[in-house]
């Protein structure tokens, strides 16, 4: 399994607990540093939405004005835009193969990962 997130933040952190309690084998990616690779966006966006991808708490998508641009934005401009920008992308990502998570909800953790 891949898992994108950011050590400071406490979702991520959630999700970490939740793994290892579980003992799920991860390699883990600082999302800032190595943001997801497009054809992982690409599938996240097939199964969760365009807009459930971006971190619309973050600084980066306030101070970039997405809000406003979102409702005109085409699939391969979100894509280009995430993963140039580790800071725009919702946290955590876990991929494994064909299952991928966006965030952290216990309920869909304890269906997907254990």
């Amino acid at each position: 399994m891949k898992f994108f997130s950011y050590n400071k933040c406490g979702t991520c952190r959630k999700a970490k607990k939740f793994l290892d309690t579980c003992e799920v084998s991860y390699n883990e990616f600082d999302i800032t540093e190595t943001p997801p690779s497009k054809s992982i966006l690409k599938k996240a966006i097939k199964l969760k939405g365009m807009k459930k991808l971006f971190n619309t708490s973050g600084e980066q998508y306030k101070k970039l004005g997405i809000k406003d641009k979102i409702g005109t934005m085409t699939e391969v401009q979100a894509i280009e835009l995430l993963s140039g920008n580790g800071r725009l992308v919702k946290r955590p990502i876990a991929i494994d193969g064909d299952q991928i998570t966006v965030g952290f909800d216990e309920i869909e953790y304890k269906e997907v990962w254990s």
